[in-house]
């Protein structure tokens, strides 16, 4: 009864937007068919889809009115079961996600919780609201693991920032006989199909419970103060479009999402919960919205612990050598206009070395003399400098001689700011640069930042990284 209640819910909303339902359904189906452009899918997984491949579209001609869908808004009309906590009482800054069902070897939801909580000061602990789905429909399992993290955890259900839900399995729809794609057996379909439906459950109970929104998977641990991580990035984004930011390359661990998204974002795994795994739905997902490429955030904040994966036990010994359990300090990198006078290789532009996402700055051979030069909007203090030339794949591209520098005065257009007083800070070793309490050796405000090259070299630089850490902003 329960069944037939929630298809005809559903069969009434495609009534009312047949046309755009319509439309959208063709183009999406269309669109998943593309290349998949996640580093993290098997070459044999994105050789399937490469032959499955039958039109080849532009995804921009449709974002407008995918985003424009109103009915995509709105939540699913879905009864939940708080199996322990109680709705919340204010809003929080972040809600982080988890989906769990029964694994035939290993359980590690009670490690992930305890790691979400002990890695969070008591300030951070403010500021988040974590909502466990039990997904199982063994019930015996449900009320055992309710029982374990109402033990466990009865002083955080208590502050209301822990919430254990259930979403009874008349709400799902038939899980049998479905397509077969990337010849995948029924059992793998019907494992991965459940869990986009789980997902879709959990972002559409989760949409109003804060302004940002985290997916952790049930078997990770978390870096030291990960909120505070979190929000000083999101900060350094104001002002930039995006959709996803990710936390971690695997799977579905660490993606941040605007809680206004979590709708729409239910809605899409919905309508295709059995063409393909999740987190390659969420690939389309983003690309449909004209975020084209992955913004990754290094070193990662979350990391894969499980030993076994919830899909019959298999191994899954994944691990994302990009994460930093301890120690953890994002850096500040306040807002400043870069410019450099080496020659650029085609895009890897003087940006790129400035920000935390995982890119670079590339220029031709640089001569005696080259720069590339910083202008702070605003003074600063600065406490800690570091800068990382070349990469592990070209190890030779680094700045063999060169020096850094910090300066004063500025003159100049706001185009062509420039400072006319620096002082040496230090040389580069080994391509590297890194000077701590630089407010006890530099006596002025600081307005600029420069990267001298000493000696000329024939290999081209890499400027990986720049990373500032200010300790406040200066007097004006």
């Amino acid at each position: 009864r329960h069944n037939l209640k929630y298809f005809d819910k559903m069969r009434c909303l495609r009534k009312r937007s047949a046309v755009s339902f319509l439309g959208i359904l063709v183009v999406c189906l269309l669109f998943m068919n593309l290349y998949i452009e996640d580093g993290y899918v098997l070459e044999g997984d994105k050789e399937l889809i490469r032959e499955t491949a039958t039109h080849q579209l532009n995804p921009e001609r449709y974002v407008h009115s995918f985003k424009d869908l109103s009915n995509f808004s709105g939540s699913i009309n879905i009864s939940y079961r708080y199996l322990a906590g109680t709705p919340l009482p204010r809003k929080r800054y972040l809600t982080i996600g988890l989906s769990s069902v029964k694994r035939k070897k290993g359980n590690y939801l009670l490690e992930t919780i305890k790691s979400i909580f002990e890695q969070s000061s008591y300030e951070e602990l403010k500021e988040i609201a974590v909502v466990v789905q039990l997904a199982d429909f063994d019930s015996a399992w449900c009320e055992g693991m309710v029982q374990d993290i109402s033990q466990k955890f009865a002083h955080h259900i208590i502050a209301g920032r822990l919430i254990v839900i259930h979403v009874p399995e008349d709400y799902y729809p038939v899980l049998d006989g479905l397509k077969r794609n990337y010849n995948d057996p029924e059992d793998r379909v019907k494992f991965r199909s459940k869990q986009n439906i789980d997902y879709a459950f959990l972002l559409n109970f989760c949409a109003n419970l804060s302004d940002y929104y985290v997916m952790l998977e049930d078997d990770v641990r978390c870096s030291k103060n990960f909120l505070t991580a979190v929000k000083k990035v999101i900060t350094s984004r104001e002002g930039s479009y995006w959709v996803t930011l990710e936390f971690s390359k695997l799977g579905y661990i660490g993606k941040l999402y605007h809680s206004h998204d979590l709708p729409r974002l239910a809605h899409f795994l919905l309508m295709f919960y059995q063409e393909m795994p999740c987190d390659w739905l969420l690939i389309h997902f983003r690309g449909l919205l004209a975020q084209k490429e992955v913004i990754r955030f290094k070193p990662s904040l979350f990391q894969h612990m499980g030993y076994y994966s919830s899909y019959k036990g298999a191994e899954n010994k994944l691990k994302d050598d990009d994460f930093e359990e301890e120690s953890f300090d994002i850096p500040d990198n306040p807002p400043a206009n870069l410019h450099t006078n080496m020659n650029v290789f085609e895009n890897y532009e003087a940006s790129k070395a400035y920000s935390s996402i995982d890119e670079y700055f590339w220029g031709k051979a640089p001569s005696t003399g080259d720069f590339y030069g910083i202008v702070f909007e605003k003074p600063i203090k600065i406490s800690k400098i570091k800068v990382v030339t070349g990469t592990e794949d070209r190890q030779n591209d680094i700045l063999h001689h060169g020096a850094l520098e910090v300066g004063e005065k500025i003159v100049g257009s706001k185009k062509g700011r420039q400072c006319t007083t620096y002082l040496r800070l230090g040389e580069f070793k080994n391509g590297n640069f890194e000077i701590t309490d630089v407010e006890h050796k530099v006596l002025f405000d600081i307005n600029c930042m420069r990267i001298l090259v000493t000696k000329g070299q024939k290999e081209w630089l890499i400027i990986r990284s720049i990373s500032v850490w200010t300790s406040q902003t200066a007097n004006q």
